[in-house]
């Protein structure tokens, strides 16, 4: 938690703005209680004596405090009113209970025509908050999914905003239909943990990578950038210093795996300001997740559509041919079904082998449906 220090020119350091010290959220806790107790408002003097930090301030000093407690919970969602007598007397301020809580959940019946609609300032004055059947079935559907990728603190979490759900709800209304038919790769916890270590202190990680394209196991040593789950599949994205470049590893095929413990209160590397994880692994092709073997492909792109036009913009420029672009492929079955997409105006140029392999996936292709070369 934040000390509370101030700047050189009084200014709450940037610790001080991202969290809140933890009398703050006691003094915070207390102001809040004090004015959900009450079915009418309560004045300053009211809240002063139910507030101790309150008790303890005295003047203008302790009027500001009120009043920047008062504005910060109003930015969190907070709904405090300032009252005054109809005469414009004393000022007061409450919270009323039923805007301040979540409504009750519920389902709506499959013939209902209309839902309860969500005004823009949240769920204020809703006493229920109805949702569809099968918007409830995604929900649960993505905590089964959670659960199924064997890290336990993901499933606790999961597990715990179930129950809260399940509060009000019918003991199977949140219960998956399709959770038998989940299946994700599963990582040994102890993996999980090493890598998280690092990733945390910075340190340098090594392990055994088994490569899917030669089928042989050697070391590898990288700096960790970020765990992300792509493609029902857990990577490592880390950067390997022998070839200065960012790759990325399936962390069920890693064994081994330790972390540098040399001048543990250290870091080994530093993470580029930056780089974004989110950004990297949506930028992934799916051609480019899998094995190590990396094959360098240039395509030449034919047609003027729209989806020529997208693809055009993956891959890297090849000098002196402006049609024709450069992709890195790991995973060549998935990058030649993603040309073949294109309908035609896409067409591999290098290497041959490549070459080859997606004339013989086209041929196979016209077969099936029938269609004559």
């Amino acid at each position: 938690m934040p000390t509370g220090k101030r700047g050189k020119q009084g200014e709450p350091t940037k610790r001080d703005r991202t969290r809140p010290a933890a009398p703050k959220l006691q003094r915070w806790i207390d102001l809040l209680a004090a004015m959900l107790s009450r079915t009418f408002p309560a004045t300053f003097d009211e809240l002063r004596r139910a507030v101790p930090a309150y008790a303890a301030g005295d003047g203008p000093t302790l009027m500001r405090m009120f009043e920047r407690d008062k504005d910060e919970l109003r930015a969190f969602g907070v709904p405090i009113e300032t009252v005054t007598t109809s005469d414009g007397g004393e000022v007061g301020y409450r919270v009323r209970r039923q805007d301040f809580y979540l409504p009750f959940l519920a389902i709506a019946s499959a013939g209902a025509s209309k839902r309860p609609s969500v005004p823009a300032e949240g769920y204020r004055s809703l006493a229920h908050l109805a949702f569809e059947p099968a918007e409830f079935e995604a929900i649960a559907d993505a905590a089964a999914r959670v659960r199924q990728l064997g890290e336990l603190s993901l499933s606790a979490d999961a597990n715990e905003a179930m129950r809260k759900l399940a509060f009000d709800l019918p003991a199977d209304a949140l219960r998956s239909a399709s959770e038998e038919r989940i299946v994700v790769e599963r990582v040994e916890e102890r993996t999980f943990g090493v890598l998280s270590r690092a990733l945390l202190d910075r340190k340098v990680v090594t392990f055994d990578y088994h490569s899917m394209a030669s089928d042989q196991t050697r070391p590898r040593q990288v700096e960790p950038y970020g765990l992300a789950f792509l493609g029902a599949h857990w990577y490592l994205v880390a950067r390997d210093p022998d070839l200065g470049e960012l790759r990325t590893f399936r962390v069920s095929r890693m064994t081994r795996v330790t972390a540098n413990h040399a001048r543990a209160q250290s870091a080994d590397y530093e993470i580029p300001a930056t780089f974004d994880l989110e950004q990297y692994a949506q930028t992934r092709d799916a051609w480019a997740l899998g094995p190590d073997h990396t094959v360098d492909a240039v395509v030449e792109f034919r047609g003027s559509s729209g989806a020529t036009r997208a693809a055009t913009r993956l891959g890297a420029s090849v000098r002196g041919a402006p049609t024709r672009r450069r992709f890195q492929v790991r995973r060549t079955d998935t990058f030649l079904r993603w040309l073949l997409s294109v309908a035609g105006d896409a067409v591999p140029i290098e290497p041959p082998e490549l070459v080859e392999q997606f004339q013989t996936i086209a041929r196979e292709t016209l077969e099936l449906y029938g269609a004559s070369a």
